[in-house]
C-alpha cells in the first residue's frame, strides 16, 4: 500500500496490516496522532532531502565562492592590518612624563609633616621627542602605499580564485557532455546489439558481426562509467570552491557554452600585445605599490639622518631647612643625539636593497602578466578555430558519413566495420567539439580575468553551439 493510502487510513482511524488487511485489534489501541508527524516526515521530507540542487549559473558560483573562500578572506583581513599599520604610523611620538624623589637619607628618614615637608628632593619631568627630517610623513607614505598593496594583493586573490572557479565550472560542463555523450553511445550500441540479435537469429547476420557489435556495446560502456566518473569529480572540484562539498553530486551546469569570439575584432587591443593591457592587472598595481614603499623607505632611512630632538620641561621641589621656606625651582633641557657610532648607514643599505628587489618584482610581474595574457589570447583564438572547424567541416562531414554507412549497411552495400568506424568517427568528433567548447570558454574566462574584460564577452547561447548532432539517432541496421 502507498504512503498516501497509509496516511488516509492512519487519519481516519482505520489500521491495516502489511497486506492491506485490518491489523490486530491490539495494535489499534496505539496513539496514531502520535506517530502522525513521522508519517508526514517520510511523504514529504524525503522528497526535500533528496531534490536535487537547483541548477548553478556562473553567477551564483561566483557569489557562493566570495562568501566560502577562505584565501580571500584571510587577504581581506590583511587589508584591515594595513589600515592599522597607517593609522599607526601617522602619529607623533607620545610625551614621557617621570616622577622621582632624590637625596633621601635612610638615617633621618623622610621626616614629619606632609609629603611636601619630608626629607627628599622630589622632582616631575616631561619630554617630548620633536622628528626632524620629515620621518612621519615618510612612514605614513610607506603604510599607506602597503596599505594599497594588500589590497591589490586581495583583488589578486580574488582574480586568481575567479579564475580557477571557472575553470572548475567549465570543466564540469565539459564532463556532463561527455557522461551525456557517450550515455548515449552506450544505449545506441546496446539497441543495435539487440536488433542484430534479432537479424542473426533469422539467419541474416553473422555471428562475427553480432561479436563486434558486442564489443563495440562493452567499449561504449565502459566510456560512460568513465565519463560519469569523471562527472562526480569535476562536481566534487568545484564543491570544494564554493563549499558544498555535501551537495556535490547534485551540481548542474545551468549556463550554456559561451558565444564563439573572434578575438582579433572583438577584443581591439587584445591583438596588439601592447603592455598597457595588464596596466591594472592587480599583481601589476601591487607590485607598483610595493616600489612606492620601498621608495618611501629609502627617503625615511636618509631622514635617520636628522637628528632628532627631545624637549624637557622640569619641577624640583625641596624641602624646608630650620626656617628656610621649601625651594620650588623650574628647568628646561635640550637633548640631541650624538652620531658617535654610526650614522644609519646600515638601513639606508638594507633600504636601498629592499628598493631595487621591488622594482624588479615589477618588471617581473608585468613580465608573468604579459605572457598570461599573450597564452591566454593564443589558446582561445586556436579553440575559436577549432570550434569552426568542427562546425563548418568535422562535425557535418562525420554526420554525414555516419549517416551514408547507416543507409548503406541497411541495403547490404556496406559492411559492419564501416559502419562502425563511423560512429565512432562520430561520436569522437562530439566529444572533440565539445573539449574545443570547453577550452574556449577556459580561455575566456582566463583572459577576462588576467587583463582588461573584452567586449560581448558573455555566456550567451546561440544556435550553434549546441554540440547534438542529427547523428546521435538510434542505429537501426534494418534487414536487406
Amino acid at each position: 500500500m502507498s504512503i498516501p493510502a497509509i496516511v488516509g487510513h492512519v487519519m481516519t482511524g482505520n489500521s491495516i496490516n502489511s497486506n492491506g488487511d485490518a491489523m490486530p485489534r491490539a495494535l489499534r489501541s496505539i496513539r496514531w496522532s502520535r506517530l502522525f508527524p513521522l508519517f508526514l516526515v517520510l511523504l514529504f521530507g524525503h522528497r526535500a532531502i533528496a531534490a536535487p540542487i537547483q541548477s548553478l549559473t556562473l553567477m551564483q558560483a561566483e557569489e557562493m565562492w566570495r562568501r566560502a573562500n577562505f584565501e580571500l578572506r584571510i587577504a581581506r583581513l590583511a587589508v584591515t592590518a594595513a589600515s592599522g599599520d597607517v593609522q599607526a604610523a601617522d602619529r607623533r611620538a607620545n610625551p614621557v612624563f617621570t616622577m622621582s624623589s632624590v637625596s633621601i637619607n635612610p638615617r633621618s628618614g623622610l621626616g614629619a609633616g606632609g609629603l611636601r615637608d619630608k626629607n627628599a628632593d622630589s622632582t616631575l619631568r616631561l619630554e617630548q621627542v620633536l622628528e626632524r627630517g620629515d620621518k612621519r610623513g615618510h612612514r605614513t607614505r610607506n603604510a599607506q602605499a602597503r596599505l594599497q598593496a594588500a589590497e591589490r594583493d586581495a583583488d589578486d586573490t580574488e582574480r586568481i580564485g575567479l579564475v580557477q572557479l571557472r575553470i572548475a565550472y567549465w570543466d564540469l560542463k565539459l564532463a556532463e557532455e561527455r557522461e551525456r555523450l557517450t550515455a548515449v553511445s552506450a544505449a545506441l550500441a546496446a539497441e543495435a546489439l539487440t536488433a542484430a540479435g534479432k537479424r542473426q537469429s533469422a539467419g541474416d547476420l553473422a555471428a562475427a558481426d553480432v561479436a563486434r557489435l558486442k564489443v563495440d556495446l562493452l567499449k561504449t560502456d565502459s566510456d560512460a562509467r568513465a565519463a560519469a566518473a569523471d562527472r562526480k569529480k569535476a562536481c566534487l572540484a568545484l564543491a570544494v570552491l564554493i563549499n558544498v562539498v555535501d551537495d556535490a553530486d547534485r551540481l548542474e551546469i545551468a549556463d550554456s557554452w559561451p558565444a564563439t569570439i573572434d578575438l582579433p575584432a572583438s577584443a581591439g587591443n587584445f591583438a596588439s600585445g601592447r603592455a598597457d593591457e595588464i596596466g591594472n592587472r592587480p599583481d601589476v598595481r601591487a607590485a607598483e605599490a610595493r616600489v612606492a614603499a620601498a621608495e618611501a623607505a629609502v627617503h625615511g632611512s636618509r631622514a635617520l639622518g636628522k637628528r632628532d630632538v627631545t624637549f624637557g620641561l622640569q619641577f624640583e621641589h625641596f624641602p624646608s631647612i630650620g626656617d628656610q621656606a621649601p625651594n620650588n625651582t623650574w628647568g628646561i633641557s635640550i637633548s640631541i643625539p650624538l652620531f658617535a657610532s654610526h650614522t644609519h648607514d646600515g638601513e639606508i643599505v638594507r633600504a636601498n636593497a629592499e628598493l631595487d628587489q621591488a622594482r624588479e618584482q615589477l618588471q617581473r610581474a608585468r613580465a608573468i602578466a604579459l605572457a598570461e595574457v599573450g597564452r591566454a589570447r593564443a589558446d582561445m583564438g586556436a579553440a575559436a578555430g577549432r570550434i569552426r572547424q568542427m562546425e563548418r567541416e568535422l562535425l557535418p562531414a562525420a554526420e554525414t558519413v555516419a549517416k551514408a554507412a547507416e543507409f548503406a549497411f541497411a541495403r547490404g552495400a556496406a559492411g559492419l566495420i564501416d559502419v562502425l568506424d563511423a560512429r565512432r568517427t562520430l561520436r569522437q568528433t562530439l566529444l572533440d567539439a565539445a573539449a574545443a567548447r570547453a577550452d574556449h570558454a577556459k580561455a575566456l574566462a582566463a583572459i577576462r580575468m588576467l587583463a582588461l574584460d573584452p567586449p560581448a564577452i558573455t555566456a550567451q547561447s546561440d544556435a550553434q553551439n549546441s554540440i547534438v548532432s542529427p547523428a546521435t539517432t538510434a542505429f537501426q541496421p534494418g534487414s536487406r
